[in-house]
């Protein structure tokens, strides 16, 4: 991009007198051109906060995408994780980690499942998930298995995982794409018995409990349930996504665990190595004893440090009631933003659970992620119109009323400037 272009965007964003740095990184970078990058480089933080180049600070309602779980520089997870260094960071996967196994044992304590495939991602976790679907089936001698997957889904972005993806927009360009995809509609039961009753291949349904990318979209409190009891009735299983919902984010370890049921495998990600990548795939019941040694593997997957960070987020999540304290001051936000935007003209729907939130508008907003990072703000904007807030876990209540505070009022002029 030209500089002039930059340094229009840089005085636009007040960061001008600092830009240069920031420039030299945008211009000169040998990066590809994958992210459709702000202008602002960080360089420290602490809590939910952070600062950048400049010295300015930021209130973070994104954690890195639901990723940031203890926010930045948490004092026992960065102890934990420069006492591992200083031991083992990686090993190989043909030796036995005993990091890996603590970790395997610590979320089957707490989801009940029954086994753990250890990745780096949550698209390696459904990609995962997706092998152990099609094996499944082709154990039960259906040459050509099928996987039922919704409409505005997002899975990953390999071949396999964004077929599973219900949006075009991310598809598009990496045709041909991977079969044995039947796409239903979100939150409809009838559509799947449908397809229970026409396709005699399908072998499971991959569903997230809240789809975080298609605009933190939720299910009928019911839905799962039902779901469960015709994956039974089909012999078919039950795949929940979680790679965004999961690890506390919900108020419950487990986004799913609200309803009661239990997945026959389930994927994790994102908020688990509190920013060290680390993705799982879990299974239970029927999906138990699918993979066999050779069926499947990761060189990076599940190693020393990585399972350290999980292990750790975990510990310091139940330690310190963050489950709870997620719940709680979701519930306070929620009430705030119904209270101070429920009314307006433009607001069509505000909704969530725990610390994973979204207000929809009208009309598309993405032009609000800029906004609020010139007041020192960091949300996201997905499916062009729905704001999307994903605090980090110790987001304390002062800093939900600050948030209040400085966004609402940028909805608020947003919406008054008409379309």
């Amino acid at each position: 991009m030209a500089r002039a272009v930059w340094l229009n965007i840089c005085n636009l964003l007040d960061l001008h007198g600092g830009s240069a740095a920031v420039f030299h990184f945008m211009s000169m970078s040998h990066l590809m051109n994958t992210y459709a990058r702000l202008p602002v480089a960080f360089t420290h933080g602490e809590g939910a906060w952070l600062w950048d180049s400049n010295g300015k600070r930021y209130l973070d309602a994104l954690a890195g995408i639901a990723v940031n779980t203890l926010g930045h520089a948490h004092p026992r997870c960065t102890a934990a994780l420069n006492a591992q260094i200083s031991k083992l960071i990686h090993v190989s996967n043909i030796y036995q980690v005993r990091e890996q196994e603590q970790l395997a044992d610590k979320l089957c304590a707490l989801s009940n499942m029954q086994e753990v495939f250890l990745c780096n991602s949550g698209c390696e976790a459904n990609e995962a998930a997706i092998k152990l679907a099609r094996m499944f089936g082709h154990h039960k001698g259906i040459e050509i298995p099928s996987i039922i997957v919704m409409e505005k889904a997002f899975h990953g972005r390999t071949l396999a995982t964004l077929s599973a993806t219900g949006s075009r927009k991310v598809q598009a360009g990496f045709e041909p794409l991977v079969k044995g995809f039947v796409r239903v509609p979100y939150d409809d039961l009838a559509a799947i018995r449908q397809v229970a009753e026409r396709n005699h291949d399908v072998v499971a349904v991959l569903v997230e409990p809240i789809q975080g990318e298609g605009g933190i979209r939720t299910l009928d409190v019911h839905y799962l349930e039902q779901l469960r009891q015709i994956c039974d009735q089909q012999d078919w299983l039950l795949m929940l996504d979680e790679v965004q919902c999961g690890i506390g984010r919900t108020g419950k370890w487990f986004a799913h665990q609200h309803t009661g049921i239990l997945p026959d495998v389930m994927t994790l990600a994102k908020g688990l190595g509190s920013g060290v990548p680390v993705g799982a795939c879990l299974a239970a019941g029927k999906a138990v004893g699918t993979f066999k040694p050779g069926n499947h593997g990761s060189t990076f997957g599940g190693n020393p440090l990585a399972s350290q960070a999980a292990l750790t987020t975990l510990n310091i999540l139940e330690q310190d009631k963050l489950l709870d304290h997620a719940a709680t001051i979701g519930n306070f936000l929620l009430q705030g933003f119904h209270a101070r935007l429920g009314q307006l003209a433009g607001v069509t729907s505000i909704r969530g659970q725990g610390l994973m939130l979204g207000i929809e508008l009208s009309r598309p907003c993405g032009e609000l992620v800029q906004r609020a990072l010139e007041q020192g703000l960091l949300i996201n904007v997905t499916a062009d119109n729905v704001i999307r807030l994903l605090p980090p876990l110790v987001f304390t209540q002062t800093e939900a009323q600050q948030l209040l505070d400085m966004l609402c009022p940028l909805v608020t002029d947003f919406l008054s400037q008409g379309a």
